[in-house]
């Protein structure tokens, strides 16, 4: 569960958005939805730690991992593909390049081989067995050609170089997925695989999307962000856009009345 409490962020003294107060908790995917320049992209930043906000409290669950799609296509160009994705599980990246350290020592000794015997046992228990072929599923399923596999990262144009940090996001079962423009450079087909992927995924999804139709279909709840404020709404897009026409009316009519 993540709680955002009495949450505020200014920029050059001008508040956009104020006193947020929001829960997100799993199995659930958040769709956050509101004009351009709204702070749609900010609100992800202040969630995910990347920006810091002015006032109020964002706690996250004890021990819960963040994935968060990154969106620097350059920043993992010294890497191959399969290494940049495994990336976005830190424990599982860090334990393989451990383990293959300590085969690589040229005076390699029994204390060597019990301390890789545990590493292996806790790699066996992260699911680093089953890493290599779950990560070969992933780029495949988001268009990623099997040839580019075992590339480098910057042997890639930037519509493959997307799909590969979408595969990062996603890998290793996070327990907390945020997700800005996750459709962007998709072909129909890997926004359907994205689309299967988050109807099955049982933990906490925040997501910014133009794709409309992409919101109605993984999104269990709406957060509008709107004159400064962000109001939860539960259901999908269709949902959220009819409930919305619904309080306009009713507040024209309360304003008849008024007058």
């Amino acid at each position: 569960m993540i709680t955002v409490s009495d949450v505020s962020v200014r920029f050059s003294e001008k508040p956009l958005f104020k006193d947020v107060n929001l829960k997100f908790t799993n199995g659930n995917c958040y769709g956050i939805t509101g004009a351009n320049g709204a702070g749609k992209s900010t609100f992800l930043k202040v969630i995910s730690g990347e920006l810091e906000h002015d006032s109020g409290t964002i706690s996250i669950s004890t021990g819960e991992r963040m994935a968060v799609l990154k969106q620097d296509h350059f920043a993992y160009d010294e890497y191959s593909v399969k290494d940049t994705v495994m990336m976005g599980f830190p424990k599982l990246y860090e334990l393989t390049k451990a383990i293959d350290a300590i085969y690589a020592k040229p005076d390699f000794s029994d204390e060597d081989g019990m301390k890789a015997a545990d590493m292996q046992a806790e790699f066996g228990e992260l699911g680093g067995y089953e890493a290599e072929n779950q990560i070969e599923q992933m780029l495949s399923g988001l268009g990623l050609e099997e040839e580019f596999h075992d590339r480098m990262m910057s042997e890639l144009d930037e519509s493959q170089k997307v799909r590969v940090l979408l595969a990062q996001a996603i890998f290793g079962n996070p327990d907390i997925l945020v997700l800005d423009e996750p459709t962007n450079g998709l072909d129909i087909e890997s926004i359907t695989w994205l689309e299967n992927f988050l109807l099955e995924f049982e933990n906490t999804v925040i997501v910014v999307s133009h794709d409309r139709h992409f919101l109605n279909t993984v999104c269990t709840y709406i957060c509008d962000i709107d004159y400064g404020k962000i109001t939860q709404f539960a259901g999908n897009y269709d949902f959220w856009y009819q409930m919305t026409q619904v309080l306009q009316r009713q507040a024209k009519e309360q304003q008849k009345k008024a007058e």
